[in-house]
């Protein structure tokens, strides 16, 4: 009897393993993730993409790197008293099932002292962090405006 109950306590233990793994192994998904070629040279740029969790559980941004940058980071302009501000993100959380769309005007990625000149059409990838320890690579579109 003790036997029996051993093994259905194991099955259970393994079941919930399993379950974990399979929710650690669900990431979130960027789509549509462009940078602004700005019109003429500037020490900085802006990236843009949507960033949708299709997992049961919160992720969260908590920064960004990129080989073809000096420093990525996350900001949001916002207007306050009718001036706009930006200010830094040290935290962007994507709830289950939802999205988060970084775009002209609002939440962004501020990409400071490109290594080298970007041209329209060149795709440079930016590695989102995600507090959880994990990264996600992401392939922008370098363009001169909006899609």
């Amino acid at each position: 009897m003790n036997h029996r109950i051993g093994m259905i306590g194991l099955s259970a233990l393994l079941m919930s393993c399993l379950g974990t793994v399979h929710a650690a192994e669900c990431v979130p998904v960027a789509k549509a993730a462009w940078v602004r070629l700005p019109p003429v040279a500037m020490p900085m740029m802006a990236g843009f993409v949507r960033i949708e969790n299709p997992c049961r559980t919160p992720v969260s941004i908590v920064g960004a790197e990129s080989l073809v940058f000096q420093d990525v980071s996350l900001h949001e302009t916002r207007e306050e008293n009718g001036v706009s501000r930006m200010r830094e993100v040290t935290a962007l959380p994507v709830a289950p099932g939802k999205a988060v769309e970084l775009k002209p005007g609002g939440l962004h990625l501020m990409l400071h002292g490109a290594y080298q000149s970007l041209v329209a059409g060149e795709r440079p990838v930016i590695t989102l962090k995600l507090a959880d320890g994990r990264s996600l690579p992401v392939v922008f579109e370098v363009r001169k405006s909006a899609p």
